[in-house]
C-alpha cells in the first residue's frame, strides 16, 4: 500500500514562489545601495592669528663720508672775431705746363748703329701629312717628294726591325700588343719629345729606345724655314709559338 504525503507539510510546493520573492529582495537592496549617497562633512580649521606686539626701535642715521659732486665746467666765452683787412698784395705765379701738345714736333733721327735688331725664333709645329718639305732619312736625299717620303717610311721600318728586341720578362709574362710612339723631328733634325702609350710600361720602354737610336736627319722645312714635325708610329709585339 502506497503511502500519502500531507500536502499541508510538502516543504517545496511553494519554492518558485520563494524564489521571486527573495530575487526581487535582491534587485530592490542592490538598487537602493547605487542610490544612496553620502556626503563629506566640511572640516571648518579656525586658524588662529597670533600677532606679536612689534617693538618700535629709532634708527639711527649714519653720515657717510661722501665726496661733493665735482662743480660744473665753466661756461665756454666766445672770443672775439677781429676782421683784419688785406693790406698786402699777392702775386699770381703762371707755371707753364712740360708736357708736350700735339703741335709741337720732337725731331730725332737715330744712327743705323743705335737700331738693335732682335730675332725672334718662333717655335712652329707642322703635321708630317701636309709639310712642304719633309724631314729627310739619311740615304733618301735624291727623289721626288713622294719618294722621299715613302724611303723616310721604309728605312723608319727597317730600323725598327734591325733593333728590336723582345723584353725577356714580357715573354716569361706572356706580354703582347701593339704600342704607338710619338716623336718628334725638331728644327736640327734630331728627335726629341718621345712618348708611348702600350698595354705595358715594359713593352713602352722597349718602343721608346727603339725610337731614341734614330738618326739625326735633315729637318723638315715649310716656306723655307725649318721647323719642328710630329711623327707617330706603331710598334707590334707579337710572340711567336
Amino acid at each position: 500500500m502506497k503511502a500519502k504525503k500531507n500536502p499541508k507539510v510538502d516543504i517545496g510546493r511553494n519554492s518558485s514562489l520563494y524564489f521571486a520573492i527573495g530575487l526581487n529582495l535582491m534587485l530592490l537592496s542592490t538598487y537602493l545601495l547605487f542610490e544612496h549617497k553620502s556626503y563629506k562633512r566640511d572640516v571648518q580649521l579656525n586658524d588662529i592669528v597670533q600677532v606679536d606686539n612689534f617693538i618700535d626701535e629709532d634708527i639711527s642715521i649714519v653720515n657717510l663720508n661722501v665726496p661733493p659732486p665735482p662743480p660744473p665746467p665753466p661756461a665756454m666765452v666766445p672770443q672775439e672775431i677781429k676782421i683784419v683787412e688785406d693790406v698786402v698784395e699777392i702775386e699770381e705765379t703762371i707755371i707753364e705746363s712740360s708736357e708736350v701738345s700735339q703741335t709741337d714736333i720732337v725731331e730725332y733721327i737715330a744712327s743705323e748703329d743705335e737700331v738693335e735688331v732682335e730675332e725672334v725664333e718662333e717655335d712652329i709645329e707642322v703635321p708630317f701629312a701636309v709639310i712642304e718639305d719633309i724631314p729627310v732619312y739619311p740615304g733618301c736625299e735624291n727623289g721626288t717628294k713622294a719618294e722621299k717620303k715613302a724611303c723616310f717610311q721604309r728605312s723608319i721600318q727597317e730600323h725598327i726591325k734591325k733593333h728590336f728586341n723582345y723584353p725577356q720578362t714580357a715573354v716569361d709574362l706572356g706580354m703582347h700588343g701593339r704600342v704607338h710612339v710619338l716623336f718628334m723631328i725638331d728644327k736640327t733634325g734630331k728627335v726629341t719629345g718621345i712618348k708611348s702609350r702600350g698595354p705595358d710600361k715594359i713593352l713602352e720602354t722597349e718602343a721608346e729606345r727603339i725610337i731614341s737610336l734614330l738618326p739625326k736627319m735633315t729637318p723638315g722645312k715649310q716656306r723655307g724655314i725649318a721647323v719642328k714635325v710630329p711623327y707617330s708610329i706603331p710598334i707590334s709585339f707579337v710572340l711567336q709559338e
